[in-house]
């Protein structure tokens, strides 16, 4: 008898043409707009004041506890400031999970001031609170309005930042997310005019970042690609490739700096790899899905866990709960970013190979695995889970998800999953 001959799946597979032949759409029309300007590199946070002169005569200095200010940055920031002639006003104090309260506070701020630009100096927190503030100058109500209802925002004040935790992609973004502490809510909210008109990226400052913050950054960036890259369109060859590219440098230096923070090669490919992530190009022409950041947000939320911890949770367990839907682009993201191999016969034991490899990677970044571990019980999972669909609030189910539509008994699945 012959001997058997194992087809492997090759390291650049593509399965798109299987996906095409079950008539799953192909690439949709897109609307690409990302005016940001990018100073990168070393001791380029010196230049924040003659960069904002031609822009702005005075400025909101915006930023979030004591590190700013002991590592000697609030100083060079506002030097730089002043030598340019830039007057300035101030307010420190966000926290991870941006408070509303804030938020409010800088609105009336602003306005008292009169200031032309928030300069946001900081994660992705600070700058998501500089955005809030600044649509929220020019809102004639309640700005927490404008993420429960979805509200247009025609103006907002320019957001300028220098970036200290490379992380939420929100320097290059139109993106923000707030949590209302009163009514234990956190939302999101995405408009152009919230894109930063510049921002300052300079690797050094990444350095001094303690390893849960570098891991829980480097888990938000990937969830920022994942939620784009995992997609029932098909034809989108260039930005599957793109983000698959762009998974395996971040994972490949998130190793190095986890390890050795004072790489500054490799912090230049994470501070860029998460700017990528989230400008929006890695998902044009694509459907794309969102369910892990509705899921976490509710953790946050409720218990104020760090955003890229609730992801790392979260993400392998919607994996293997939603693969089924689409086994072709699973089992690409297994072969082309995590290495898998395997036969065209065993798909199933390919893509859960690539679902255990990236369980083994938040690992060895010294990030959590389970709800425990975040210290979540089982107390309020199904409320979350009604929260996240909206059905707790007695309104008609909105489903989570875009390559599978996750109602709220979906959810509390995958909660359950994670414990």
């Amino acid at each position: 008898m012959a001997a058997r001959v194992t087809r492997r799946i090759p390291i650049k597979y593509r399965f798109n043409e299987k996906i095409d032949r079950l008539g799953i759409c192909i690439v949709l029309n897109f609307n690409f707009y990302a005016p940001t300007r990018i100073v990168f590199g070393k001791e380029t946070q010196h230049e924040a004041g003659a960069l904002l002169k031609p822009i702005a005569g005075k400025v909101l200095l915006h930023y979030g506890g004591g590190s700013v200010k002991k590592s000697g940055l609030y100083e060079q920031i506002a030097a730089s400031l002043k030598k340019s002639g830039v007057a300035f006003a101030e307010l420190g104090g966000v926290k991870p999970n941006p408070r509303l309260a804030l938020v409010k506070e800088g609105i009336a701020l602003c306005r008292h001031e009169n200031v032309d630009l928030i300069l946001a100096v900081g994660g992705g927190s600070v700058i998501d609170s500089a955005k809030a503030i600044a649509m929220g100058v020019f809102h004639d109500g309640d700005v927490w309005d404008i993420y429960e209802q979805r509200l247009p925002v025609k103006k907002a004040l320019p957001v300028a930042t220098v970036l200290t935790i490379p992380a939420a992609g929100s320097e290059m973004s139109g993106a923000s997310v707030v949590t209302n502490e009163e009514k234990q809510m956190k939302l999101g909210y995405a408009a152009d005019p919230l894109r930063p008109v510049l921002s300052v990226v300079n690797p050094e400052l990444f350095s001094t970042l303690p390893k849960n913050q570098i891991a829980n950054g480097v888990a938000d960036m990937m969830s920022h690609i994942f939620e784009r890259y995992f997609t029932n369109t098909t034809a989108v060859e260039l930005t599957d490739e793109l983000c698959e590219a762009t998974l395996r440098v971040i994972m490949k230096n998130a190793l190095i700096v986890v390890n050795d923070p004072s790489n500054y090669q490799a912090w230049c490919e994470i501070g860029f790899g998460g700017t990528i992530a989230h400008n929006d190009l890695l998902g044009v022409g694509r459907a794309q899905d969102w369910a892990c950041h509705g899921m976490e947000h509710e953790l946050s939320a409720i218990y104020d866990v760090p955003h890229g911890a609730g992801l790392a949770v979260l993400t392998p367990n919607w994996m293997e709960y939603v693969y089924n839907e689409n086994p072709p682009m699973f089992a690409q993201f297994a072969v082309n970013v995590m290495g898998t191999r395997g036969s065209y016969r065993e798909m199933d034991s390919v893509i859960r190979e690539g679902i255990a490899r990236l369980r083994e990677f938040f690992r060895k970044m010294g990030l959590p695995a389970t709800l425990s571990e975040l210290g979540i019980g089982d107390s309020k999972l199904e409320l979350m889970a009604k929260k996240a669909t909206k059905v707790e609030y007695g309104i008609e189910e909105r489903p989570l998800g875009g390559l599978r539509k996750l109602k709220w008994q979906d959810v509390l699945e995958i909660y359950k999953m994670a414990e």
